[in-house]
């Protein structure tokens, strides 16, 4: 039987409308929206019309019903920003990296989730500090933020979203936490973004949609902020005077973007309002607002990587994977070439242990 919410994921995922889509395949957008409500069932050429329309092959639309993300679960990191279309774009990439999940989890151990439940704590410098405590990092840098994430259990995939208004999104789903990362902007603005998605699994995993607010945000982003530079460390290393140079120079040792790095130094009184608003009037002029000039590398993925390495060697390749999960090979490219530096084969019924 042909599945209508398959057509709607798929529709979405390209981001067209009934109507860009009646317009692509020569039917009428009241068949679009008939099809789509399961009134009716296509014929073999108008499923071909459709698959060629948006780039997915015709099996696709025969498969059990896709997971249904629910947009009041979910985290969104600008969502404020972002349009309806670009929502349910990315909604519908959670949907196609959940079946690689599980079709990957299905053939492979990984490391089992180990996050803790900060929602009754108020103090979000508190709840960064108690969660470093509990994976026993100290207070040291972070070598490799997503490998972290990952040994500690958070599934983590990439979007292909060229747009700077989808940044990330997180949830828990089945108790295991997954985020996915748009790598569109600097490899630190994406650092930090991992670190926001973190504190919202942490913070507000059993908040309700009304509680997904502007207040909610901040308070991610102050754990981010506070887990990525904890204060014993900055404070420590802050010189008496800071100016922009300064920094500039700082921001280097925890890897994060040099208006963060402000933002961090003020936080903990390190920096007046006006000479914080004078080093973010300065960086901008020397284009830091816009971008991080001389930036870090982008982080990579320690599971894909293992596990790339080691099914590169049964010679299954991403078109097999594809071709299996019945999904087009840019969505599968795009769900981990963005925390993945290697190609993306991946097993045949083979067991890795990631742990």
């Amino acid at each position: 039987m042909f599945n209508s919410k398959r057509l709607v994921l798929a529709r979405t995922r390209r981001r067209l409308t009934a109507k860009g889509l009646a317009d692509l395949t020569d039917l009428s957008a009241m068949t679009i929206t008939r099809l789509e409500k399961g009134d009716n069932q296509p014929d073999p050429s108008t499923v071909e019309k459709i698959a060629k329309a948006v780039g997915y092959p015709a099996d696709f639309f025969y498969a059990d019903d896709p997971e249904d993300l629910n947009i009041e679960a979910v985290s969104f990191r600008s969502l404020t920003k972002m349009s309806a279309k670009e929502r349910d774009a990315a909604l519908s990439a959670g949907a196609l990296g959940l079946q690689l999940g599980d079709w990957v989890e299905r053939r492979f151990s990984l490391p089992a989730p180990n996050l803790i439940d900060l929602s009754y704590e108020t103090d979000v410098e508190a709840a960064a500090k108690s969660l470093r405590q509990h994976w026993s990092l100290g207070e040291k840098p972070i070598g490799n933020v997503i490998g972290l994430m990952e040994t500690q259990g958070v599934r983590v995939f990439s979007l292909s979203e060229n747009t700077k208004t989808v940044d990330a999104f997180s949830f828990w789903r089945d108790d295991k936490p997954y985020v996915f990362l748009n790598n569109f902007k600097t490899a630190e603005h994406s650092l930090f973004d991992s670190v926001h998605e973190l504190g919202h699994l942490v913070l507000h995993q059993h908040a309700g949609p009304q509680e997904q607010s502007r207040a909610a945000e901040r308070e991610a982003n102050a754990f981010a902020s506070a887990f990525l530079m904890p204060a014993n460390d900055v404070k420590a290393r802050a010189p008496r005077f800071i100016d922009t140079n300064v920094v500039i120079k700082m921001k280097s040792r925890w890897r994060v973007s040099a208006m963060a790095m402000a933002y961090r130094l003020h936080a903990l009184g390190r920096l007046t309002e006006w000479q914080y608003k004078s080093i973010c009037i300065e960086l901008g002029k020397r284009g830091y607002r816009s971008g991080e000039p001389n930036g870090i590398e982008r982080e990579t993925s320690i599971v894909w990587r293992k596990v790339l390495a080691q099914l590169w060697q049964d010679r299954t390749t991403k078109n097999d994977v594809a071709a299996e999960l019945k999904i087009p090979l840019d969505e599968l490219e795009g769900l981990i070439w963005g925390v993945a530096s290697a190609a993306v084969p991946l097993p045949n019924k083979r067991f890795l242990s990631l742990i």
